[in-house]
């Protein structure tokens, strides 16, 4: 009987935690199977691209995971029972012509859990951002926000378009619309300094880059609701808008509170040094979901670094400890910041072991070239999940194969 490694999300989290295992492990003991909501590989650090207007790839999960011996389940988690080791699935598309492909709802069961279904917009409980705003966390929802700019242009009278949030998705939606359609009027609402996180020098080219294309910018103003044609500010004004993008911030899904795993206040999982739940122990889990202290002793921020980071150290925990190996520890940094400022502009800000901006940074063609080469690079690494297979996978341990017999046991039991 073979050990059932389920993946929660194909983001790039989980498809490269699922093409690395399936590397690494011997099929002859394990079976590997990845749930998603949608069929597509969704290059996430791009939407602002593609609600900008232009076209993003993206590859058919069925055929990354074609003939690497992973199934793709497309389905949406609805719940967790770490109790009896089973998700509960509800089915959101139709998959009878994809190949290595199981469709449907109901329920999967599991030995090992790797959860990794990321993050989605937080509206911190600003009225309206839900019925009126847009955003770019998902491929639908920019693709929404994509429809309602070609309106716009189509239209041919111009229109306001205001960004609220001025982290790096903020920064790189305003700077993404503002380039691609320069006939839009966009604004972006900082509730702080812009660029506040970086260094003097990539403050002042951030500043640049919004005035070379055309963004007025409006520092230290909260907004307190979203409404149909306008924002309300703390300040009492009220900015028209004919398309509002909500850039403030992510939320994860309530799925792993619910089940019982152990949450911090904004509901992301805690886990160890090695990403697996501190109450939960066959439940590992990474990228955006994962309260991770890194090696400085702080939490991992939500980030695409970060997702790299904690899937690499939870594929060697769930290597060595399935096959009776050490677990080594792999690093779990965050070195800089990578923000696009449209095609042909882009700022690198190293930062220190405190998360601080270093006064180096790297603005221009080549931040843009550099960021645009991590992408790619991002892309590539998900797109060939069992590129260098090796010759010989990894046996489990007897112990491993039999952990399935023991599905009912107390989820709070040691595993080795």
């Amino acid at each position: 009987m073979k050990h059932r490694i389920v993946v929660l999300g194909a983001g790039y989290a989980g498809a490269y935690t699922a093409g690395n295992l399936v590397r690494r492990l011997s099929p002859k003991d394990t079976e590997i199977t990845v749930v998603n909501a949608v069929p597509d590989f969704v290059q996430r650090m791009r939407l602002p691209q593609l609600a900008a207007g232009q076209d993003i790839e993206a590859p058919k999960l069925a055929d990354v995971f074609a003939g690497t011996g992973i199934r793709l389940r497309l389905a949406r988690v609805t719940a967790i029972d770490p109790e009896h080791q089973r998700v509960t699935l509800d089915d959101t598309a139709d998959t009878a012509d994809a190949a290595d492909t199981d469709g449907g709802g109901g329920e999967l069961g599991y030995d090992t859990l790797v959860y990794a279904l990321g993050s989605h917009v937080a509206d911190h409980g600003v009225p309206g951002v839900s019925e009126h705003a847009f955003d770019v966390t998902g491929r639908p929802s920019a693709l929404r926000l994509r429809e309602r700019l070609d309106t716009l242009d189509r239209r041919g009278e111009g229109g306001n378009v205001l960004i609220v949030g001025d982290g790096l998705t903020g920064i790189e939606t305003a700077t993404e619309i503002a380039e691609s359609r320069p006939g839009l009027s966009v604004t972006l609402i900082a509730r702080g300094e812009l660029g506040a996180r970086l260094s003097t020098g990539a403050r002042a080219h951030l500043r640049q880059a919004c005035d070379r294309l055309g963004i007025t910018v409006r520092e230290h103003t909260s907004v307190e609701a979203v409404e149909s044609g306008r924002v309300r500010c703390a300040d009492g004004t009220t900015p028209a808008s004919d398309a509002t993008v909500w850039t403030a911030g992510f939320a994860v899904k309530a799925i792993a509170a619910a089940a019982g795993l152990e949450v911090t206040d904004t509901g992301q999982t805690v886990v160890d040094r090695t990403m697996r739940s501190v109450s939960h122990p066959n439940v590992y889990v990474i990228g955006d979901s994962a309260y991770a202290i890194g090696d400085n002793g702080r939490p991992m921020p939500m980030s695409c670094a970060s997702a790299g980071y904690t899937s690499r150290q939870a594929i060697e925990a769930i290597v060595g400890r399935l096959t009776g190996r050490t677990v080594a520890h792999t690093k779990l940094v965050y070195n800089y910041n990578h923000i696009s400022l449209g095609r042909r502009d882009g700022i690198l800000q190293l930062v220190d072991h405190e998360g601080r901006a270093k006064p180096t940074y790297q603005g221009g063609r080549k931040g843009a070239h550099l960021k645009a080469g991590i992408l790619t690079m991002s892309l590539w690494a998900t797109s060939h999940p069992t590129y260098g297979i090796p010759k010989r996978r990894h046996r489990l341990t007897p112990d491993a194969i039999a952990h399935r017999h023991h599905a009912r046991r107390p989820p709070y039991a040691p595993v080795p």
